[in-house]
């Protein structure tokens, strides 16, 4: 059912800026036999003109799209990378002691809770995902298997869990409901806690046409003035924001009680004032956007139906859930890219969802393409130097982010 209703201020005044069509969960990788099982929903978003938060058209079950979740942190190497540093920084940052109580929701594979034990604290995780909280349990990890809203929060208070931060990477945007998941979070936090969020910048998304991180496991991409609004609703502030470059920009907010001794920080006015300055307000931002995904869209299936009548061979280099956005919206299957490598065990020997595109794994690959089709643009840095001897070797990456560009040794940009 298509959402009414702004998730942050229950305003009506919602414009719907792009359609990516019907498309399946980008993360329902089925086997080549299980085709039939397939079911797609509608995948657009719309921004609120009163607060303008940014909120996908409509948001399938919960249950279907992270009950059995394919995701892996922990073989995400510049991900591992980026919490064995935000851990430490985090119990500097607010001067945690040891043992000190550290909840993270959606904690997946326990991958940022191993950091936290590492620096001497007490962890507990909440993530309703079956496949990777065993992977946790079975590191000693205790993982409440549910989502994270209103009931959980009341229910851990009523245990005598008290945190003293409460994490949540990549996570806070995947929720039907903001103001019940918020509300969990003020059941829980006592009045020295903290909850640290990171997430998707939308002013990065916008800037840098990083269009597919709309997929259906987000149902909103935040900006930090709308979540001001939302906090504020719940007897909380934001105290503090840093940015980080992790995930094609994202944000890390720490928010406490609105009486909490520490003031709110410059850097929270500053980042609301760079919103406004790019125009993150403003209905015609959004319809340029749209525009130039509707280009850079038109323009990467051009060149792979171009690379196609040359005779050369062209791979995808990963299958994350934002793929499936780039594939399905451009209509790019096994066609124009022959087939996409993998490391995650969860995705290989099975297809892509909606252009169906057989998944191999990386490391049993014997020929190489004349291109790759980088999916996993946001770790572009990593895969140049991990790829150097077959990038010098003559062969390329193709990228679709912020526009469309073919990739050679150290990262350096060619012509079409």
């Amino acid at each position: 059912m298509k959402r009414t209703h702004c998730m942050v201020c229950n305003g009506t005044n919602l414009y719907e800026f792009i359609d990516c069509g019907d498309q399946p969960n980008g993360n329902a990788f089925l086997y080549a036999d299980e085709l039939d099982k397939e079911v797609t929903f509608t995948l657009a978003m719309m921004v609120c003109q009163d607060c303008w938060e940014v909120q996908i058209s409509e948001f399938p079950p919960q249950e279907l799209l992270f009950c059995d979740h394919p995701y892996v942190t922990g073989v995400n190497a510049p991900v591992v990378k980026h919490f064995n540093a935000l851990a430490p920084h985090v119990v500097e940052k607010l001067g945690l002691k040891a043992n000190d109580l550290v909840i993270d929701v959606g904690c997946n594979d326990g991958t940022l809770l191993k950091a936290f034990a590492k620096q001497g604290m007490r962890v507990l995780g909440v993530d309703p995902s079956e496949r990777p909280g065993k992977l946790a349990r079975e590191q000693g990890i205790t993982v409440f298997q549910q989502f994270w809203n209103h009931d959980t929060g009341r229910s851990l208070r009523q245990l005598g869990i008290r945190p003293e931060v409460i994490t949540a990477t990549a996570v806070f945007y995947h929720v039907p409901d903001l103001h019940d998941f918020v509300s969990g979070l003020d059941e829980v936090m006592g009045p020295n806690s903290f909850f640290v969020v990171q997430g998707v910048n939308l002013l990065d998304l916008i800037e840098n046409n990083e269009f597919d991180h709309f997929y259906h496991e987000h149902s909103c991409i935040h900006s930090v003035g709308p979540l001001t609004k939302l906090f504020a609703a719940h007897g909380l502030r934001i105290q503090d924001i840093e940015m980080s470059p992790i995930h094609g920009g994202s944000f890390i907010l720490y928010v406490c009680r609105e009486e909490h001794p520490l003031a709110t920080t410059q850097a929270v006015a500053d980042a609301i004032r760079a919103e406004e300055k790019a125009g993150l307000y403003k209905l015609e931002t959004y319809k340029a956007f749209a525009d130039r995904i509707d280009h850079n869209m038109a323009t990467v299936k051009g060149l792979l139906e171009r690379l196609k009548a040359e005779g050369k061979t062209v791979y995808a280099l990963g299958a994350p859930v934002k793929g499936s956005t780039v594939l399905n919206r451009a209509q790019i299957g096994p066609d124009l890219v022959s087939l996409v490598t993998e490391v995650n065990e969860f995705k290989v020997g099975r297809v892509t969802p909606g252009t169906h595109i057989p998944v191999v794994d990386e490391k049993t690959m014997t020929e190489v393409p004349d291109y790759y089709l980088v999916l996993a643009w946001n770790f572009i840095d990593f895969l140049v130097e991990k790829f150097d001897p077959y990038l010098s070797a003559g062969g390329r990456f193709i990228t679709t982010v912020p526009d469309v560009r073919i990739v050679g040794p150290k990262g350096e940009f060619e012509v079409q």
